[in-house]
């Protein structure tokens, strides 16, 4: 992508426009960058910077605009720029564009995280030069600078990420499952599954397509792909892909059959982690990493911060952290990852998602469940409706550290403590690893 001269727009002033922004100046733009809020602190070296109200004069001269995920491309300046038919990138199509590496990209509703960081590690078994970055925390573009040529990017992508994107072309992607999240932001699930199936509407048949086989709204994707399509399965043995054969991870490829670990042996616990780990190491596999080299990772891997992540033992009672649990289906995840007897800590920024499924785990392994944030009303009316103890429903308002003390009053050995909110966390944090930060200082504070 030449950028020399060009004047370029980026909207969204967090981390991935930040990133956006700096490298179009480093390749000779023009830059402004807008931001919608008006109290950031944000300087950038030869870089205008324009907070408040985005109105159609930011437009002016505009050759190109790099939107960062966060931002809608729905809001009215960026319809007034469609209008003038002045292109519209994604930060991640940006990276795309400079990215020298062959990309290895996983979406999906939960488990992106974990089975991308799994990849990152597995890919490191095959590459001298392995980079991580996209949703993860990292921005996608400076990774693949970074990275540069000869080696091989691990990308996390979002469903906003694929918004703006038209070019965006992995070599080997991987759509995890779908279930009911963001809805506030694309309307309904028909537009949140079409942008998770943004991520292979551009490759070819030089490229691969991972899905699971076990989920139905990815299963008949393989009806709208180009590419060369293999299953992951945790529940069916499979003509080809990764599947569990004999208690074992298993990778059936071109007809060769080739053993990973055995589930006891993965470092990663439950259900949700043999998928993830499935996942992962067939696309570790495609992109060139021998079966003995991923089984050494996936015996010694512990999992990732604030997904169901171990803190502290307390007389007896363990304190989990499972901040990344931003809605039900994850929340339901950790649920079923314990037998029972749980503390369940949960609520904030309120998705609206219907609670049904997740209520039903409720009242099968909680004792006690501690509500907070904006959800807590709606999450308890839904309890009490769908016959959960009114008696046994505590709630902390707006304060981690009340929920956190409830906790540690009422819990007795075998229980277990729980944050799994099953929420966003924006009604009392920046971000869930925020809130996850603010339990373990919490409870390692008791």
């Amino acid at each position: 992508m030449d950028l020399a001269n060009k004047k370029v727009l980026v909207i969204g002033a967090a981390r991935s426009g930040i990133a956006a922004a700096k490298i179009a100046k480093k390749f000779g733009a023009v830059v402004v960058l807008s931001d919608a809020k008006e109290n950031l602190d944000v300087k950038i070296d030869g870089v205008e910077i324009r907070l408040g109200k985005q109105t159609e004069e930011l437009l002016r001269g505009v050759d190109l605009i790099i939107v960062s995920p966060a931002v809608p491309i729905k809001i009215p300046v960026l319809k007034a720029a469609a209008a003038k038919n002045i292109p519209i990138i994604s930060e991640i199509e940006l990276a795309y564009s400079l990215a020298q590496s062959p990309i290895c990209a996983v979406t999906g509703t939960n488990g992106k995280t974990t089975t991308v960081t799994l990849l990152g590690l597995l890919l490191k078994t095959a590459f001298d030069k392995v980079g991580v970055g996209g949703n993860i925390g990292y921005p996608l573009s400076e990774v693949a600078l970074e990275i540069g040529a000869g080696g091989c990017i691990a990308a996390e992508i979002s469903s906003y990420q694929m918004e703006a994107t038209k070019k965006f072309k992995p070599h080997i992607s991987a759509i995890l499952n779908v279930t009911p999240d963001h809805l506030k932001r694309h309307g309904n699930m028909e537009v949140y599954q079409a942008m998770k199936e943004k991520i292979f509407s551009q490759q070819t048949a030089e490229d691969f397509l991972i899905l699971n086989y076990d989920d139905e709204r990815t299963r008949d994707m393989i009806d709208r792909a180009a590419c060369r399509v293999l299953y992951f399965s945790r529940q069916f043995e499979l003509a080809e892909g990764a599947f569990i054969k004999n208690n074992s991870l298993v990778i059936k490829y071109n007809g060769e059959i080739f053993k990973v670990c055995t589930i006891n042996e993965l470092g990663i616990k439950g259900g949700h982690n043999v998928e993830n780990a499935l996942a992962a190491s067939l696309i570790a596999f495609l992109a060139g990493a021998k079966a003995d080299k991923i089984s050494d990772v996936l015996k010694t891997f512990q999992g990732v911060e604030h997904r169901i992540e171990f803190v502290r033992e307390i007389g007896g009672v363990k304190f989990y952290n499972d901040s990344k649990a931003t809605n039900t289906d994850s929340a339901i995840k950790a649920l079923e990852t314990f037998a029972g007897h749980i503390v369940l800590i949960a609520g904030g920024d309120d998705k609206g998602t219907d609670l049904t499924e997740f209520l039903k785990l409720v009242n099968e392994r909680v004792d006690y469940l501690i509500l907070l944030g904006d959800a807590a009303a709606r999450f308890k009316s839904c309890a009490i409706e769908n016959n959960f103890p009114a008696e046994k429903i505590l709630e902390a308002g707006y304060s981690m550290e009340k929920a956190v003390e409830l906790a540690k009053e009422i819990s007795r050995a075998p229980q277990i403590v729980l944050l799994s909110p099953a929420c966003a966390s924006f009604d009392m944090y920046s971000d869930f690893e925020e809130r996850g930060r603010d339990f373990k200082q919490i409870v390692s504070g008791l």
